[in-house]
């Protein structure tokens, strides 16, 4: 496993982490022992830095890693979510009242005094212009109920304005081979203010695993099939906003390019640490062999300049017209 610096917080968080998504829910059936399973096999792997949410299976994800402290004696840390149990959810709801219930609720979900990082989980733009509720998780630190606190975010724009707030720590983004913005003017700006930064859906919905076909099911429950056009939450959540049918003839593009002896997901994976200014991506387990296949990809050879540039070219022809200019 490799380590990167996490910004200014001092941590040094491995390469390949950990997204507690699937085993909250939204991602078709999961069993918590399997899920716990994958996350032992994690921290056996060397993985250190954990991320999950309120709302993943309302609190049960949460409760997961309660479970793993009772279970482990090592240090790990835990990232966690606030704002997505709104409901409506709106930017005045982003107040000191809310936002104080949230984070003593995600305190008794993980059993512990102080949340290791909260973040503001993919808020409304407007949220970004409002000073007092980053005064809010300000005052949370010192009363000790946070040690650090960074946002989620669906669009660049949001990202670029988060870091301008002293106290954000970090900034999780959609990055993947589907999803380059972020690479550009937002990477250099977050190096520069010395940000960490979490790639959130590396693998794209599981389309950058190469597994899926035309064929593919998913459950009534499952995201990628009930929210492929934006219908419960931003569109862009679901194979990074492109269309599932173009995805998939994207994918046979990039297939040649994978090397012997490598999966099309490890393979999306390195291609996201090639990347210096991302702290770590988080993809997602339910299964101990899931888990141990993603992080196979931390130690895999650097891809070659070659390479590099026949992905974006990629992304340029077939992928950047239909999402570049929307996040």
């Amino acid at each position: 496993m490799q380590y990167r610096e996490f910004g200014r917080t001092g941590w040094k968080v491995s390469s390949i982490s950990f997204g507690a998504w699937a085993i909250g829910g939204t991602w078709g059936d999961v069993d918590d022992s399997e899920s716990i399973a994958a996350l032992h096999r994690s921290l056996d792997l060397g993985v250190n830095f954990f991320d999950t949410a309120d709302v993943y299976g309302d609190g049960r994800s949460e409760r997961l890693f309660a479970q793993l402290r009772k279970e482990r004696s090592e240090p790990f840390y835990v990232a966690t979510k606030a704002g997505r149990r709104l409901d409506p959810h709106i930017a005045g709801g982003y107040n000191r009242a809310n936002l104080t219930a949230f984070v003593e609720r995600s305190l008794k979900n993980l059993n512990v005094e102080t949340i290791d990082l909260l973040q503001l989980h993919c808020p409304p733009t407007e949220v970004y212009y409002m000073p007092e509720t980053f005064g809010v998780l300000d005052d949370l630190v010192q009363a000790g109920k946070l040690r650090y606190y960074g946002v989620s975010v669906e669009k660049v724009e949001e990202a670029l304005k988060a870091i301008e707030y002293p106290g954000v720590q970090s900034v999780q983004i959609i990055f993947n081979i589907f999803r380059q913005r972020p690479a550009d003017l937002f990477f250099r700006e977050a190096v520069r203010r010395k940000v960490g930064i979490l790639a959130r859906l590396p693998l794209s919905s599981g389309m950058l695993s190469g597994k899926m076909t035309r064929q593919s099911q998913f459950a009534a429950d499952d995201h990628r099939m009930f929210n492929r056009q934006g219908e419960a939450f931003d569109r862009g959540e679901t194979f990074s906003g492109f269309d599932y049918e173009a995805g998939l003839d994207v994918v046979e593009d990039l297939r040649p390019l994978v090397r012997e002896g490598e999966s099309m997901a490890q393979f999306a994976l390195r291609w996201i640490l090639m990347f210096p200014a991302v702290t770590c991506a988080i993809p997602g387990a339910k299964r101990p062999s899931q888990a141990e296949q993603n992080i196979a990809a931390a130690d895999l050879p650097p891809l070659s300049a070659e390479t590099m540039d026949k992905i974006r070219a990629i992304y340029e022809q077939r992928v950047k017209p239909s999402v570049h200019h929307s996040w």
